[in-house]
Order: structure tokens, then C-alpha cells, then sequence
């Protein structure tokens, strides 16, 4: 990308404690990915991510504040379509965005989720792959569309399993690698490398018919 180029926009939604946003700004302080963070977003108005980035930068509503679910992401949705982004990321948002937000943004709306989809869509994954006997585990980058993580897989990244694990080990090493997985996901959308087209993802322009499968080193 040229020094004049304007940077890619990154809209950010997140409801915790914002560690994958921090491995997002980290990448970009670093020089390692040519983007800019444009805005944050919450649902949890008092949620750790939130304070990763100026004041200026932060939005953040409560639900239950609004009359109905599709009145909540119609704020967000216009929340996030203000800061004019590229791309909208999710990164630990934890409510299922509704149909009408997610065919506004198709396309360039992405997802991180702790497990190898289509293995385990949902909630407590690494308690779910635990108990199914799961080898290996890990994360998976896709685009986001209504259906809940049901969306083309771009790339993913695997986690054995090793014995004695609990959730919490399982989980803290999976979210270690996610810490170099999104941002590497975000190197080729903010390239311009990455498309959704008819449900797939694309990569160079090259239908990807599996997850591309990275390594990272451990922390």
C-alpha cells in the first residue's frame, strides 16, 4: 500500500475484555497491519474493550434501553455505518447480530470463533470439545451471515488437545493463537486480497473450498 493510500477502516465489535482488539491495535502500532481501528462498539457499555481506544472512538448502548432486538442493531448499524469502515469485525461481541445488520455489511463483515468450525458453532466451545473427546481444537476466522457461525470459513488455526486440559487451559491457549490468527485475516482484507463472493471466500482471487490452515509460534 502506498504512503498516500488512505488506511482500511476497521469497525470493531466487541463485549468483553477486548483481548483479540488488543492483538488487532498491537499488529497496527507494530507496523504489521496497515489499518486503522475507526470506532468500537459494545453492547456492554462498561466492558473492558472499550477502554483500549480514545473516548472519541467508543460506542456503546444497552440492549435492554431499546424496544426490541431489531431497534438495538439498527442503532449499532447506524453507529458503525457513520465511521464508514471497510471492514466490521467482531471480536468478542456476544450477542447474535440480527439479519438486517448482517445483509448491511455482507461481505465485509468478519468473525472470530474458538473452535474449528463447522465443529461447535456456539457457546462453550472448549467445554463441548472436551467432552466430545476432541483431539484438536482451535479457532476459526469466517465471514459472518445470519445463520450463527454458519458462514465461509477463511482460515483457522489448530490447538491440540493434551491431557488433563480443562476449559480454561484449552481456552487459554486457543485465544493465544487467535491473537495471531485475526490479525493475519486482517493483513489480507485490509490488502484487499479477501472477498466473499456467492458464500465462498476468496483469497487472491481463488475460491478457498477449505480453511486455510496457519501456525503460529506459542506464547
Amino acid at each position: 500500500m502506498s504512503a498516500s493510500a488512505p488506511l482500511p477502516r476497521l469497525a470493531v465489535l466487541c463485549s468483553g475484555r477486548g483481548s483479540n482488539l488488543g492483538a488487532i491495535i498491537k499488529a497496527i502500532d507494530s507496523g504489521t497491519l496497515d489499518a486503522e481501528v475507526v470506532g468500537v462498539f459494545s453492547d456492554r457499555p462498561k466492558c473492558a474493550a472499550l477502554q483500549l481506544v480514545p473516548a472519541t472512538l467508543r460506542w456503546s448502548a444497552k440492549p435492554g434501553d431499546f424496544a426490541s432486538r431489531g431497534d438495538f442493531d439498527l442503532a449499532l448499524g447506524d453507529a458503525v455505518a457513520n465511521v464508514r469502515p471497510h471492514w466490521v469485525v467482531c471480536a468478542g461481541y456476544m450477542r447474535i447480530l440480527d439479519s438486517a445488520f448482517v445483509e448491511r455489511f455482507r461481505g465485509r463483515l468478519l468473525n472470530i470463533h474458538p473452535s474449528l468450525l463447522p465443529r461447535h458453532r456456539g457457546l462453550d466451545t472448549h467445554q463441548r470439545a472436551l467432552e466430545s473427546g476432541d483431539r484438536e481444537h482451535g479457532a476459526s476466522v469466517h465471514f459472518v451471515i445470519p445463520e450463527l457461525d454458519a458462514g465461509a470459513v477463511i482460515a483457522q488455526v489448530v490447538v491440540p488437545v493434551q491431557p488433563g486440559d480443562t476449559p480454561q487451559s484449552l481456552a487459554e491457549r486457543v485465544q493465544a493463537q487467535e491473537h495471531h490468527l485475526y490479525p493475519e485475516v486482517l493483513r489480507w482484507a485490509a490488502s484487499g486480497r479477501l472477498h466473499e463472493h456467492d458464500a465462498t471466500a476468496m483469497l487472491d482471487g481463488h475460491t478457498l473450498f477449505t480453511p486455510r490452515q496457519l501456525e503460529f509460534p506459542e506464547s
